[in-house]
């Protein structure tokens, strides 16, 4: 069980804020629902508490997880996949929406090392654009620093 005021990670979502419990009756059947705001979107999502795991709702990750995903981000030999750009993008925006930060970090990772190989497709800059600000809102929670912090750091890393 969450609790008002908690911060989560809703998968393809990012982080937002339970802002309470509401029971509604859907088809006859009383059901409690977590009012859900999206921080980076002001987007609210009732999300019923049955349905949980299922849509993958996740507390916030631990410190020592951010040094996990610092390592993965760190790690530059990696077998980029020579698949079709299209292809590999399908294949991305699967594990982004895992919502495990450990593959949005892999995927963060791996288009920064394709795009200093070759010029990403529109649809991978956007889809780098998304792990970037899914991954920094969270990491910025995790770690209580700022976002700007995190993103200079994502540069200092990406930029060797």
């Amino acid at each position: 069980m969450f609790r008002t005021g908690e911060k989560v990670v809703y998968p393809g979502h990012g982080v937002g804020m339970i802002e309470g419990l509401q029971s509604k009756s859907v088809s006859g059947v009383q059901r409690k629902f977590y009012m859900l705001r999206i921080l980076e979107s002001e987007m609210t999502i009732m999300i019923p508490t049955e349905n949980v795991t299922t849509v993958g709702l996740r507390p916030i990750i631990s410190k020592d997880m951010v040094s996990k995903v610092y390592r993965i981000l760190r790690t530059k030999r990696v077998e980029v996949d020579q698949q079709t750009w299209n292809r590999r993008y399908r294949e991305y925006m699967e594990r982004i929406k895992t919502g495990s930060v450990i593959e949005i970090a892999k995927v963060l990772r791996d288009l920064f090392v394709l795009k200093a190989d070759k010029e990403l497709s529109f649809g991978e800059r956007k889809m780098l654009d998304t792990a970037r600000n899914l991954l920094v809102k969270e990491l910025a929670i995790a770690s209580a620093h700022s976002e700007e912090k995190i993103l200079d750091d994502l540069k200092t890393i990406f930029s060797h």
